[in-house]
């Protein structure tokens, strides 16, 4: 059996019981820490929270030679636990398929997502969000532009954009300098992105709100990570007055 929990946007606390108790109760208990992670936990408190020993998983654990795991999975309760809800990345998805494919069972037990928290902290509407994009840290003779194409395909159709921020190792983007990528890309292409939503510690008891044109956004401290960027696009009354009231906007 293989049981995909998701564990929350901050800290220990924020799984399910159901979640927990799965987690206790299970044969082996591994962390996925690629995609997204618990700012507000380590590893040594998640053991001592769940009373079980945790395996940590890259990427190349979980994309490229899964098949330790898998195999673990035909004979015993495994649990692969990840930040947020397990199925918001496609990496997870693409696990369960495998494991399917095998005739491993599978279950998933969800938690709050980032996708979700993003709008009850901004005021932006659910269903004005149009397709997400990453945002990775540029590298040598490598400088990709396509979240700005994703950006302005967005603000054509007049939805929001959630642009999730590069995690390598231990350096995490932060707002400002997402801002700063996205401003010298349009600047390139002589456009302009009206208007930034910065979050910072969703989940946390203290999550920074910021929005404002890109100046304005830059010059913000948010504070440790881990942070996300909206792109919004023209805003209806109430997501502009919540703005105001929640975001300095």
């Amino acid at each position: 059996m293989l049981t995909f929990i998701g564990l929350g946007l901050f800290d220990k606390t924020d799984v399910s019981e159901k979640g927990l108790s799965r987690i206790r109760n299970a044969d082996r208990v591994y962390l996925e820490c690629y995609t997204s992670r618990l700012m507000g936990a380590t590893r040594e408190g998640l053991e001592q929270y769940y009373r079980r020993p945790v395996t940590p998983l890259y990427r190349s654990d979980v994309e490229q030679d899964p098949d330790a795991m898998l195999e673990e999975a035909t004979t015993k309760d495994v649990v692969f636990l990840c930040a947020g809800d397990p199925m918001v990345s496609t990496t997870h998805a693409d696990l369960r398929i495998r494991a399917a494919s095998r005739g491993i069972p599978t279950a998933i037990i969800h938690a709050a997502s980032i996708a979700s928290a993003v709008c009850g902290l901004s005021g932006l509407q659910n269903y004005r969000f149009g397709k997400s994009c990453s945002l990775p840290f540029p590298q040598k003779n490598w400088f990709p532009t396509t979240p700005l194409d994703v950006i302005l395909a967005n603000l054509s159709q007049r939805l929001h954009t959630l642009v999730y921020l590069d995690i390598q190792d231990d350096r995490y983007m932060t707002v400002p300098e997402a801002v700063a990528l996205l401003e010298e890309m349009a600047a390139a292409r002589k456009e302009k992105i009206p208007l930034y939503v910065g979050i910072a510690r969703a989940g946390s008891d203290e999550p920074v709100v910021r929005a404002g044109p890109g100046e304005l956004v830059r010059a913000c401290d948010f504070g440790p990570p881990l942070h996300i960027l909206i792109v919004p696009a023209e805003l209806h009354d109430m997501e502009r007055e919540y703005l105001e009231m929640f975001a300095g906007l």
